[in-house]
């Protein structure tokens, strides 16, 4: 059974909880996946922890872990925006489910718990080859938008 714990501010983790995400998220984002030092980063602007790597102060949002047999097998972060209308208030930045436990169901019951969690709208990125692209679309998140970026 599936049991989750929603961590919204630096004082709901514990150092070794979010040690577990980072390295779970970094593990079981496979090829879609970012540093352990991004991934780390988004976790602290969820949490407001105040990292001097954030700037501005982070705007807050939540961290959403699904345990099964003791151990993290799905985890979900959100970041708040700052915005609302045209885009939206929150961003989905990652969510992993773990490789043992994929076509079970499980990233769908917590990407629509995130999405009760969440206040307000809810965006997110995802590659087109990407195969939870389907996922999303069942769930109702329709392609607006062509991400574009310049980095400097």
């Amino acid at each position: 059974m599936l049991k989750t714990k929603v961590y919204k501010s630096e004082n709901s983790i514990t150092s070794k909880e979010k040690q577990d995400t980072v390295d779970f998220l970094y593990t079981h984002l496979d090829e879609y996946g970012d540093t352990k030092e991004d991934i780390t980063k988004a976790i602290h602007f969820s949490l407001k922890i105040n990292d001097p790597a954030l700037k501005p102060l982070p705007l807050g949002g939540f961290v959403l872990n699904g345990i099964m047999d003791d151990k993290i097998v799905c985890s979900v972060v959100v970041n708040k925006t700052g915005m609302s209308g045209y885009i939206p208030e929150n961003i989905l930045v990652y969510i992993a489910t773990h490789s043992d436990y994929r076509g079970k169901g499980i990233g769908k019951q917590m990407m629509k718990e995130a999405l009760d969690i969440a206040e307000g709208n809810v965006a997110l990125h995802v590659e087109p080859d990407n195969p939870a692209k389907i996922l999303y679309e069942k769930i109702g998140f329709t392609n607006k938008y062509l991400e574009m970026r310049y980095n400097k």
